[in-house]
């Protein structure tokens, strides 16, 4: 399937949330979908770059229709708060893009006691969908889309030490929460289906992109992929956002699809359906995440009736 985002019909009214919207990937990401005519609000920590992003989209779409509003994946308390908030505003959500996240960080504990990647990737996004996917209209236009991440093949589920309190490797961490987003991404799609729910869960991966999101990365490897891999293996940011517009507004996409890079090893080229590993199909796996995700939270994901 060919995607190209400017023979897409209107979206005009429908709403979209962005996380980590004010760089990288999710302004690619909400820019790609205010090009559409998409209500977006960018979801983000730091309020300031959330602005400046706003207005750099407006810059380049005098009518877009963006909005900003306060969003910290490290603390569920604010994932609640920005839900309650959004539900007060807004009677309908489209599109939930689950993209913000950290890589490679120091071992750090959010203030609730959850390691700091497996929180801002995946456990706060598995919270906000929970608590906002009641407003999305039954229709296969309305998507949760998951980001993942080539380093989901080196992911491990680990039920003795989900929080690396015992052990932590920020790769292996890293490894751990997008595996977990893509588990969770085909998880819900099977209890959407269970439910006969039209509503899609997707998922994508960018490749490699020069984003922010590398800023853990040591100084010397850096240093080699900006030589070596950026330069011949790596897509532009707006080119890795391209996975994820595709899984928001592909008419033809299905539940579960894995959107991604089809040039080498997925590093980068034209955005289509890629493969996951045996594990993320793991039906056993994914329903002990679901059920564990759900005890740390202390909040079931009920699909609606």
């Amino acid at each position: 399937m060919t995607f190209k985002l400017d023979s897409l019909p209107s979206q005009q009214g429908k709403k979209a949330i962005v996380t980590g919207a004010n760089t990288g990937l999710g302004f690619e990401t909400a820019l790609g979908l205010a090009k559409t005519e998409c209500h977006v609000i960018l979801a983000c920590r730091d309020m300031e770059k959330a602005t400046a992003a706003a207005t750099e989209i407006r810059q380049q779409l005098p009518d877009a229709n963006v909005e900003t509003m306060e969003l910290d994946l490290s603390r569920l308390a604010s994932v609640k708060e920005f839900a309650t908030t959004y539900r007060q505003q807004q009677q309908a959500l489209n599109l939930l893009i689950n993209n913000a996240g950290i890589m490679f960080p120091p071992y750090g504990q959010t203030v609730e006691g959850f390691e700091s990647q497996f929180c801002v990737n995946y456990l706060g996004h598995f919270l906000l969908t929970a608590l906002l996917i009641d407003l999305m209209p039954d229709t296969t236009e309305s998507r949760v889309v998951s980001l993942s991440s080539n380093a989901h093949k080196f992911g491990k589920i680990n039920f003795q030490d989900l929080q690396s309190e015992q052990n932590y490797s920020a790769t292996a961490a890293y490894g751990q929460s997008k595996l977990a987003c893509l588990l969770f991404a085909v998880e819900l799609q099977r209890r959407l289906a269970a439910k006969n729910k039209k509503i899609l869960s997707v998922a994508a991966h960018p490749g490699i992109a020069p984003t922010e999101l590398g800023r853990y990365i040591p100084a010397f490897l850096a240093g080699l992929i900006r030589l070596i891999f950026v330069p011949f293996f790596a897509n532009s940011v707006a080119q890795g956002a391209l996975p994820t517009l595709m899984a928001a507004l592909e008419p033809t996409a299905t539940g579960g699809d894995y959107f991604g890079p089809q040039g080498f090893g997925e590093m980068s080229g034209k955005p289509g359906l890629v493969e996951k590993s045996d594990q993320a199909k793991d039906e056993a796996i994914a329903k002990q995440l679901w059920e564990t995700s759900e005890a740390l939270i202390n909040y079931p994901l009920t699909i609606p009736d």
